[in-house]
This record gives C-alpha cells, structure tokens and sequence, in this order.
C-alpha cells in the first residue's frame, strides 16, 4: 500500500479533514487516516473496541471513500455503525442516541465538487478541535497506528429516528409557507419532510439529489444560491426561504419579501427572543458576525452575555459548551443550541426550526421582525485565494500591520482604529462602530475579508478598499470567490 499512498499533510486542517479526492489524497490514504482515527480513538477512549458511528453525503465518490475509511477504522479494532447517507448533524444526534465513542462523517461540507473530507469528534456533541488534529495528523503521517480486530454492522432507517427526534418537539401552530432550497445535496432528503412535519406548507427548490451541483454550490453564503431563493420566495408569495448547505449544518434565510439576510442577523434575532425566556443566558458569536451583539438593548435587558470568539464549528461548538452557553451563532449560518434547545452541535434545519418558532410567536412578518435591528452595511464572507502553506503566515504580517495602524493613530477614511481583536486572524473596529475582519480559511486555501459599517455602504466599501490593498501588497493573493 505504502507505493501508492497519496496523503496531502495540508489536507489535515484546523478541525476537520479535507482533500482533493485522487489530486491530494488517495484510497490508501484514506484508510491510513481511518487507521490513524482509529488510534487516535483507541488512545482516549482507552477502549479495546470503542464503537463509532460513520455516515456519508451524496457525491459520487463519498461512499467509496467511506469504504475506505471504514477499513482503516476496523483494522484497529473500532466497531463500526454505518448509518448510510447522512447529513453531518445527524451522524451527531446518532452518538447520543446510540450512546457512541466517535463519530467520523465523509463530507466535504459546502466545498465544490473534487473535494472529500472527513468530520470527526470522540466527545458527544463536539468535534475535533487544532489539538486533536495536530496529533491525528502525527499519528497518521508517521503511521503510529495500534491494531486491533474491529467489526461492522449497519443501523437501517436511522433517518427515520433523526426526523422523527426533531418534528415531536417542534411542532408550530402558524401555517408559515416556507422555500426550502438544498442545491441537490443531501439536505434535499430531509429538510422537507421535517419542515413539513413540524408544519409548514414547503415549497421545494433543487431538493432532488445531483452530486454534479448542476444550478449552484450547496452553500448559503453563495449569492448566487441565496438570489435563486429569494427569486423563488417572491414567485410564491412565501413567508420565509431556507438555504442548506451539503451536509446540513449550515442555513441561509430569506424573508417574506425577497431580501437576503446574513445568518449572524437571524442568530440575532433568535437571542432576543430566547432571551425573553431565557434571562440570564450567555451567547457565543464569532469574529465574523455583526457588531450588533454587544450593544443590543434587548439583550442587555435581559441581563445576557455575547462572547466573540474564534470561527470555525468546532470552535464555537466547544466555547459554547465550555461556557454553558445557551447558543453560538456564526456568520456562516452554524448555529449551536444547547439544552433545552439541541445537544450543542450544529444543525442546519434545527436552526430553521428555530426560525419557524420565532415566526411562530411574533404576529409579524420576517421582513418586520428583522426591520426591529437598527439598520448595518455588511459585506458578504468574501475568500481571495492564498495558499495554504503560505495564508496564515500572511494573516501574521496583517494583523502587525494592523496594530500598527492602531498605534500611530493612523487614519482610515478619516477614521481611527480603537479597538484590534487578534482571537482569529484580525478584526479591527472604528469610532463610528465599522469594522473589519482578516483571518486565514480554516478549510480551504484562502483568506476570509468581511465588512460591516452602521452607517453606510459607502463606508464599508472603504474598509473593504483598505484591506484590499494590504492584501495585494502581499504580493500572494489569488481570485477572490465574490467580491463587492
């Protein structure tokens, strides 16, 4: 196996595994990686035969890959728990339901087609996060791996169980007439049935599977993905539109009236409302999302906390969990609820569910509930190319940069920096509330730029206009995948 083995150390990421399938990594590699997990599983679990659950999304070339993977996993010793096609979320309600070890998901999430990868996680609701990948990515590149004789066995109608878990506790008593769009990836096979069971009239959008992605990308930060909806939410004169991504743990909303929301301003909305109930609470929201959080009058009278912290799913998942917080939000549209809410990790048609309830409590529409936040000027996540051995080098040089902006006092469109967060990359604020952000993609080789200013498009192209030029002095920035 080892002449043919083709393993990509870049693929092993901050928190998951990605790759370009047959360019970056091979079957081989696949299964050391699943020897490697199996190890790595074996080593915290300190279990001769911990069982771990495994599922796959609808490309053409995840199931084998899977086989694959499931071979690494069973030569260590692991016991396997094929689920069959799955949506990320669902491979993590299956470890609580079947009382688990691990859980390892084939996905390449809302990556273009080519890519595979893999999301993994040992402790219930969590999934792996730097630490852990650092030492899966050492125990796999080095072959460290422990043998064992596992075995395998397949959970039939597991769907069924995740479908039936969220339509019993959410029922909603308003008919609210929703466009559930899935870009033919393997949220199409669940999100109706669920949303229609909870209630609503669905109307379907490229739900039917087609692992060639034929109209656009399964991702709800894609314009071009949220314009089909709200293009088919004005058509229909529907209440709401639902955008999911690949795996299903991702949501993107549009109201009643067309217009495209950012998910950070619906994780918003949904906080005020929890917090009515809910006082007291905390809510974890990351580097990318609105300034809005830490002034909101609604929140702070009811006496809760936002935290900003590091993007990225497993970040949040773990933050809000080491914090006890009763949600996480991020601009991508993960959004993590905890109990009574959900188990912690992200589920895109949970977080639509909560939409519906918001919905389902307010005798307004959605564009009039989301009128109620005070008006902000926000690009969309843009990603310029840069590669990965070289990107988070390059976020270093910006964010020295950028202090030293801060310290010199120098201005930005007759603007001065007066506050720099360096938790992820670099966000840095303005007087008038503006902000910026850089960071390095946790997932792709690329950066991340967002903008938002509360007081006008113009100011945020400007802010937009400065970090742009940092980059291109780089000299290493590619294409961006959007731009404003």
């Amino acid at each position: 196996m080892s002449e043919n083995l083709k393993i990509d150390p870049y693929g092993f990421r901050e928190y998951d595994a990605r790759w370009l399938y047959n360019k970056s990594i091979n079957k081989a590699g696949i299964e050391n990686l699943g020897k490697g997990l199996g190890t790595q599983i074996k080593l915290h679990t300190k279990k001769k035969n911990p069982r771990v659950i495994v599922g796959h999304d609808y490309r053409s070339y995840s199931e084998e890959i899977k086989t694959s993977l499931k071979k690494g996993l069973i030569s260590t010793g692991c016991n396997i728990e094929d689920i069959g096609l799955s949506l990320s979320p669902m491979v993590y309600f299956a470890q609580f339901n079947l009382e688990a070890d691990a859980v390892a998901m084939v996905t390449a999430s809302h990556n273009e087609n080519g890519w595979t990868g893999v999301k993994m996680g040992i402790k219930k609701g969590l999934t792996h996060a730097p630490e852990e990948m650092k030492e899966l990515k050492d125990i796999t590149l080095n072959q460290k791996f422990s043998a064992g004789k596992g075995n395998e066995k397949k959970i039939k109608n597991f769907d069924q169980i995740y479908k039936d878990d969220l339509v019993s506790k959410n029922k909603i008593k308003k008919k609210i007439k929703a466009v559930v769009a899935c870009g033919n990836g393997t949220a199409g096979i669940f999100a109706p049935d669920i949303l229609r069971g909870i209630g609503c009239e669905v109307i379907e959008l490229d739900c039917n599977l087609d692992w060639t992605f034929p109209k656009y990308n399964p991702n709800p930060e894609d314009l071009k993905m949220l314009h089909a909806i709200s293009k088919e939410v004005k058509a229909n004169n529907a209440d709401i539109g639902f955008g999911f991504d690949g795996d299903g743990d991702r949501v993107g909303v549009i109201d009643n009236q067309g217009n495209e929301i950012f998910s950070d301003k619906i994780g918003l909305l949904i906080a005020r409302s929890l917090s009515s109930v809910h006082k007291n609470s905390k809510f974890i929201v990351d580097v990318k999302s609105t300034g809005l959080y830490s002034k909101d009058k609604i929140l702070l009278q009811n006496n809760c906390e936002t935290i900003y912290w590091k993007t990225g799913h497993s970040h949040i998942k773990r933050k809000v969990n080491a914090e006890k917080a009763l949600a996480g939000f991020e601009k991508s549209g993960h959004f993590f609820f905890n109990k009574p809410l959900g188990f912690g990790y992200d589920d895109g048609i949970n977080s639509a569910i909560q939409v519906c309830h918001l919905l389902d409590k307010e005798d307004k529409k959605m564009s009039e509930i989301i009128s109620e936040l005070p008006n902000t000027y926000q690009t969309p996540t843009m990603a310029p190319f840069c590669k990965d051995e070289e990107k988070y080098k390059i976020v270093e040089q910006l964010v020295e940069q950028v202090k030293k902006f801060k310290e010199n006092k120098i201005t930005i469109d007759d603007q001065t920096i007066t506050q720099v967060l360096t938790v992820n990359g670099v966000r840095f604020s303005f007087e008038d509330g503006s902000w910026g952000l850089i960071r390095a993609s946790s997932n792709k080789p690329s950066l991340v730029i967002v903008a938002e200013s509360p007081t006008s498009n113009e100011r945020k192209k400007k802010i937009f206009d400065f970090i742009d030029v940092l980059l291109q002095k780089t000299g290493k920035i590619g294409d961006y995948d959007q731009k404003i």
